[in-house]
């Protein structure tokens, strides 16, 4: 049986409020002292395993998550930056006609949860100039 706690409810509006990547401290630092770090890390856990957030490790080591909205689109193509963490959702057609390209030219189907490119953000590109 699933409850959702107050500090359940509180953590994942933290969660949901984030536009782009985070940390578990960026939640924790977010929140009031009442909420325990531990309790953070074990819903965040959960909350990857359930497909809610996807996890991801950046250059520096730190692991970054990101809030999955749920969408009824037909791609979750995104960009990831090697250096901060960011993943960035690509929704454009372009999108689609590649992976028909792939399908029909490589004999290969990709798997549509979860197309990825490394590379550099626009903000790390400018910084690593």
């Amino acid at each position: 049986m699933t409850y959702n706690t107050k500090q359940k409810e509180i953590i994942l509006n933290a969660i949901k409020s984030k536009k782009n990547t985070f940390t578990i401290k960026d939640i924790y630092n977010e929140l009031d002292s009442k909420t325990g770090l531990t309790t953070i890390y074990r819903l965040v856990d959960k909350l990857v395993s359930d497909g809610v957030l996807r996890k991801n490790i950046g250059s520096n080591n730190e692991t970054y998550y990101q809030y999955l909205e749920k969408c009824n689109k037909d791609n979750h193509f995104y960009l990831k930056c090697v250096s901060c963490g960011n993943l960035i959702h690509v929704d454009c057609e372009c999108i689609k006609e590649l992976t028909e390209h792939i399908s029909n030219k490589h004999k290969f189907k990709p798997s549509q949860e979860n197309i990825m490119i490394d590379g550099l953000c626009k903000k790390c590109s400018e910084v690593s100039k």
